[in-house]
């Protein structure tokens, strides 16, 4: 199984990346990391610098047909700059089009809603996402993880906090789509 890690060149949440990332890694699946520019990305802890990770891909050249799932990593700055990319938006919407599951966490949402696939979706965030997943249409709850089982898996998370059960969900959702 291809998984894409769809990130921008700076801004996200190391954690929200490397963990799913190593879980899936040692299920044998095979992550990749796709981003608007190529080289490396900046993960940051918090507010401060972290690791820098190679880019396998840009959204430029990847196709949702290449992949068979989607993790959207948090942080502040990552999904802000990628709702601003209309071709990470379109890439995201692909995997709701194409019936892909794809785990979102944290801050995450941002991309979703941009690319206008959280209506009538069950789903959960950082808290100062609510109103924003809500005026989307969105069924925003307060809960660690969420796994809405609409036209494709979704599954959300709020925080870092919340991985250990975020990566669970993420498994199951992504093991239910093998082939």
């Amino acid at each position: 199984m291809r998984v894409a890690f769809l990130v921008a060149p700076e801004g996200v949440e190391q954690i929200e990346m490397t963990e799913p990332w190593e879980a899936l890694t040692a299920t044998g699946e095979t992550p990749q990391l796709i981003s608007t520019k190529q080289g490396r990305i900046q993960a940051f802890d918090h507010l401060d610098k972290a690791d820098t990770f190679p880019v396998d891909q840009t959204v430029a050249d990847a196709s949702v047909d290449d992949f068979d799932a989607l993790v959207l990593p948090g942080g502040v700055a990552n999904p802000d700059f990628l709702r601003t990319d209309p071709k990470a938006v379109a890439f995201a919407r692909a995997f709701f089009d194409a019936g892909k599951p794809v785990a979102a966490i944290c801050h995450a949402s941002w991309t979703m809603i941009e690319a206008d696939v959280v209506r009538g979706r069950r789903m959960t965030s950082w808290p100062s996402l609510q109103t924003d997943l809500r005026n989307a249409g969105a069924d925003w709850v307060d809960e660690p993880v969420v796994v809405d089982e609409g036209a494709n898996t979704l599954v959300t998370s709020r925080k870092p906090g919340d991985l250990k059960h975020f990566t669970e969900a993420m498994l199951d959702a992504f093991g239910g789509s093998r082939s």
